[in-house]
C-alpha cells in the first residue's frame, strides 16, 4: 500500500479489523431472529463511515496516483466473512467506479449495487437491505454524477419525446419526474435532474421500513450525492 492511502483517513487495515472484531453489533430493531451474517459487521457509525468517504475522495482529488494495495492480505482477511462499512448505490458508468473515488478502497469495504442512473428497483433496495440489516452496513449512498447519459436520456423523452429501444425506456421512466420537476431551475439541466433523481431515490430508500427502523435509532445513516466527472469531487446533498 502506498504512502499516501496509508496514512490518511480511516486506515484499511483498521477498517477490516473493525469488521472482524465483534466489538459492536448493529442491533436494528424489529430484526431479532432474522438472518444475519456469520461474525460481527463493522464498528463505525454512520457518521464516521461518511467521514470515511469524505476523506477518502479528497484523498482522490488531491494524489490521484495510482495506489498499489495489498490485495492478497484483504482477500485473505474477508474470505470467511464481510463487514462493508457503506453502501453505495451507483450509476453504472464506466467513469463512476466507487472503489477508486472514495479514496482506493479494496475487498470488503464497499457493498456496491450499480445500475444506469443510480436507481432503486426492487433488486437494489433488497440489495441495501441486506447490506444494512444483515451484513451491519451503516451508511447507504445514492451517488448520481454529472453528464449522467441515463438522466439525459430523460430528459430528452421530456423535451424532445425521445424514445429508446428495448428495455431502456422502462429504465429510465423513473428519473422523469426527476426531469420535469427540474426542467426551469437555473444551471444545467441534466446535472439538476440527476441531483433531485439521486435525492428522490434516497427518500424511497428511506421509506423502507428495514432502513427506516435504523435510522430512526441512529444506526444508518441515507444520504445523496453528486460525482463531478472533471473534478473527481464527490459534494453530498441533502441526507435524511
Amino acid at each position: 500500500m502506498c504512502g499516501i492511502c496509508g496514512n490518511q483517513g480511516v486506515d484499511r487495515r483498521k477498517l477490516l479489523r473493525f469488521g472482524m472484531s465483534g466489538m459492536v453489533a448493529l442491533g436494528l430493531g424489529g430484526l431479532s431472529g432474522q438472518a444475519r451474517a456469520a461474525g460481527a459487521p463493522t464498528a463505525l457509525s454512520p457518521g464516521e463511515a461518511l467521514a470515511a468517504l469524505k476523506t477518502g475522495n479528497e484523498r482522490y482529488v488531491s494524489h490521484p496516483e495510482l495506489c498499489s494495495l495489498d490485495l492478497k492480505e484483504q482477500r485473505n482477511a474477508v474470505a470467511p466473512h464481510q463487514a462493508p462499512w457503506a453502501t453505495i448505490i451507483s450509476c453504472a458508468d464506466s467513469r463512476v467506479p466507487p472503489e477508486l473515488i472514495f479514496g482506493g478502497h479494496g475487498v470488503g469495504e464497499l457493498f456496491v449495487a450499480r445500475n444506469a442512473g443510480n436507481l432503486v428497483d426492487t433488486a437494489t433496495l433488497g440489495t441495501a437491505q441486506y447490506g444494512a440489516a444483515v451484513l451491519g452496513s451503516p451508511l447507504i449512498v445514492v451517488l448520481a454524477h454529472t453528464a449522467c447519459g441515463a438522466v439525459k436520456a430523460a430528459c430528452d423523452v421530456v423535451s424532445k419525446d425521445a424514445t429508446y429501444p428495448g428495455a431502456i425506456g422502462h429504465m429510465i421512466n423513473p428519473i422523469l419526474p426527476a426531469a420535469i420537476a427540474s426542467r426551469n431551475s437555473p444551471g444545467d439541466w441534466v446535472n439538476n435532474a440527476a441531483k433531485e433523481s439521486a435525492r428522490r431515490t434516497a427518500k424511497r430508500l428511506t421509506a423502507s421500513k428495514l432502513i427506516a427502523t435504523g435510522i430512526a435509532g441512529g444506526k444508518i445513516k441515507v444520504t445523496a450525492a453528486i460525482y463531478d466527472l472533471q473534478t473527481g469531487v464527490v459534494s453530498y446533498l441533502d441526507q435524511a
